[in-house]
């Protein structure tokens, strides 16, 4: 999935694995993470993608708050696209995840995610209306 990290192709393999150690999963998703480097942003939004075509909640989950602490505000579209595919959880990380950061820049939040309330998917439309309240 990603030629320049093998880390992210090992964590998709492990989130996609229901016998995969959690705390394993949490630690190489750190690990990721705590790089910094936002050049990983493109091979985690891929994953983000195979997660939500499998169906994979967790992934989901996981990827969805990589993505936002890497890449921060400016990963709000992607994050509530990701968010407004039903995938039967709850969505309590992602939600979290995209309150923080509208409410961390709610300007440039504002300027993300208004266009989404047109957005041609009533799902992405609801999602982007409920991220905006957290903007004040």
């Amino acid at each position: 999935m990603n030629a320049t990290d093998p880390r992210i192709d090992r964590l998709v393999g492990m989130l996609d694995d229901l016998e995969a150690d959690v705390d394993e999963t949490i630690d190489l998703a750190d690990e990721i993470t705590e790089t910094g480097d936002e050049t990983l942003l493109p091979a985690l939004e891929a994953a983000l993608t195979h997660a939500l075509n499998a169906g994979n909640y967790y992934a989901r989950e996981v990827l969805g708050g990589m993505i936002g602490a890497l890449g921060g505000t400016d990963t709000l579209p992607v994050l509530v696209r990701a968010s407004a595919v039903d995938l039967g959880d709850d969505q309590d990380g992602l939600g979290t995840e995209i309150a923080g950061l509208v409410a961390a820049e709610p300007d440039r939040a504002r300027a993300l995610l208004q266009p989404l309330l047109k957005d041609e998917d009533p799902a992405v439309a609801g999602s982007a209306d409920w991220a905006l309240r957290f903007a004040g």
